[in-house]
């Protein structure tokens, strides 16, 4: 429970560009499923008049139990966190922490959300040569997931090729058989990638765009993209022009939240309840 409200589980999202977020409706409505009082707020530092270490300072001093972290922050985080899990220290990103009397703890749920939206959709399959376009938090949580998923191979691009690099060499010692190749150029690297993925916030409301040219997506079979406001961005409309398997950052959030739920609180929640009553409030 909340140190400094007792009864209450506190909650909150740190991030930029966040106000149509559904993050807050999945923790409250999981709150109510399992008969607990949960409050979640958004914490934007602009907002608030601070930077990102206030905010996160506010939070812990105003007795929350947890926090999300998004964009651009889950790498900032981790340095004001301890990560037991060894493969989070290797994503190096964060985007769950828990304050503990001890200190915050850093966790990564967009590495297990993305397993669990492609075995959703996607089943047993194998995710063969995947083009991935942004090395930020979220694209370093989903290249260790396609390492877990066993992908031929991942082609890591980024307009700053030092970031690239720097994920490239973060996932080569686990990488096992999967070929990890460096692009700078998106439209090269998804020239016969079995996979698009956009780990950018291209696309999202207040931004829009899309990481690659719609001709880009013609010979490949799937795609994903971590964008989730709006869930049908302009990116994956071009996929399904050319009937590609899609899935939507929606999924990832999904994904994402039960499990960052269940760091949070340790309460189950019934998934298909949750799933179906975020979805009749949305």
């Amino acid at each position: 429970m909340s140190r400094g409200d007792p009864g209450v589980i506190r909650l909150g999202l740190i991030g930029d560009n966040i106000a149509k977020s559904r993050a807050p409706d999945l923790h409250r409505t999981a709150g109510r499923l399992a008969g607990l009082n949960v409050t979640y707020d958004r914490l934007v530092p602009k907002e608030l008049g601070l930077d990102f270490d206030g905010v996160f300072e506010m939070a812990r001093k105003d007795g929350f139990r947890g926090i999300n972290v998004t964009y651009p922050y889950k790498e900032t985080v981790t340095t004001k966190v301890t990560v037991d899990d060894p493969l989070v220290r290797a994503i190096g990103a964060v985007n769950t922490v828990v304050f503990e009397a001890e200190g915050p703890k850093g966790f990564n749920t967009d590495y297990s959300g993305f397993i669990r939206a492609w075995r959703g959709i996607q089943g047993d399959a194998k995710p063969g040569t995947v083009c991935l376009i942004g090395s930020g938090g979220v694209g370093k949580a989903v290249a260790f997931a396609l390492v877990a998923l066993g992908a031929e191979e991942i082609r890591c691009v980024d307009l700053d090729p030092d970031r690239a690099e720097a994920l490239a060499d973060s996932l080569t010692p686990v990488a096992g058989e999967t070929r990890i190749v460096t692009a700078r150029d998106a439209e090269s690297a998804a020239l016969h990638a079995n996979g698009i993925v956009n780990c950018t916030p291209l696309g999202m409301t207040g931004i829009g765009g899309t990481p690659v040219k719609k001709e880009a997506l013609a010979n490949s079979h799937w795609a994903f993209d971590a964008v989730y406001t709006p869930v049908e961005t302009e990116f994956l409309r071009n996929a399904r022009d050319f009937g590609l398997i899609v899935i939507t950052g929606y999924e990832l959030f999904f994904g994402q939240g039960v499990d960052a739920w269940d760091i949070f609180t340790g309460a189950g929640v019934n998934q298909v309840e949750l799933r179906a009553a975020i979805r009749s409030t949305g």
